[in-house]
């Protein structure tokens, strides 16, 4: 699972994000409101933990504008109170669950494997964009009868950019859904990976391929020859 981070104490942002990623959860992590915000809208993120006492925008802020724009990521709200009317304020504006800091390892687990199984919604395997086919499970990236495994980072990748097929996206943004926002991770790092990718594609015969956008970022694209 990928996790959306949010909470201005640092070192309580790195201990989730440690405790998260003993599960072999991927953690990005922010330190405002506007920054979580601007993450939570591209709609990768599997679950999103928020504080609600953030700087620039509060948790609530951010729930609301993220239901405003669609965004249903399963989210969690943070505080220091236990208050029942922070409790309901989270609630109705679109919150998922709230949490008491502080609390055990195990509780901080046990919610987010609840919220994954909430709401009844259909477990997705599979990506497909024309005739490419990206098994989430396993990794294998399908064309036809053909099909290649990804290393971790190329799958990342791809499926990025099957997840948002008209979208372009920034190496800026491939750099802190696939490395992490704390990454040192540069702009030849996706270049690589890019290259990577392309070459797998041209294996798998796929009439798709990734196309890049001048001094944007990249996209899917289609050639029909």
């Amino acid at each position: 699972m990928n996790i959306l981070v949010v909470d201005d104490e640092k070192n309580i942002a790195y201990a989730i994000a440690q405790i998260l990623e003993e599960q072999k959860w991927q953690v990005t992590m922010a330190y405002d409101g506007q920054e979580g915000l601007d993450l939570a809208l591209s709609g990768f993120y599997d679950v999103a933990i928020l504080d609600i006492m953030l700087p620039v925008m509060n948790g609530f802020e951010v729930v609301q504008k993220m239901r405003a724009n669609k965004i249903e990521t399963p989210t969690l709200l943070l505080s220091a109170l236990d208050e029942i009317p922070d409790k309901v304020k989270g609630l109705n504006v679109g919150a998922d669950d709230y949490m008491t800091k502080p609390f055990s390892a195990a509780e901080l687990v046990a919610r987010i494997n609840a919220l994954t199984r909430r709401k009844g919604e259909v477990i997705v395997h599979e990506l497909k964009y024309d005739d490419l086919s990206l098994q989430l499970d396993t990794c294998e990236l399908y064309c036809a009868s053909q099909h290649i495994h990804l290393g971790y980072k190329e799958f990342e990748i791809m499926k990025h950019l099957m997840s948002h097929p008209e979208m372009i996206t920034s190496k800026d943004d491939l750099i802190v859904s696939v490395w992490g926002s704390e990454s040192d991770a540069v702009d030849n790092n996706v270049e690589v990976y890019i290259s990577f990718l392309r070459k797998k594609l041209k294996f798998l015969k796929s009439k798709v391929s990734i196309k890049v956008i001048r001094k944007v970022g990249y996209r899917l694209e289609v050639c029909d020859a």
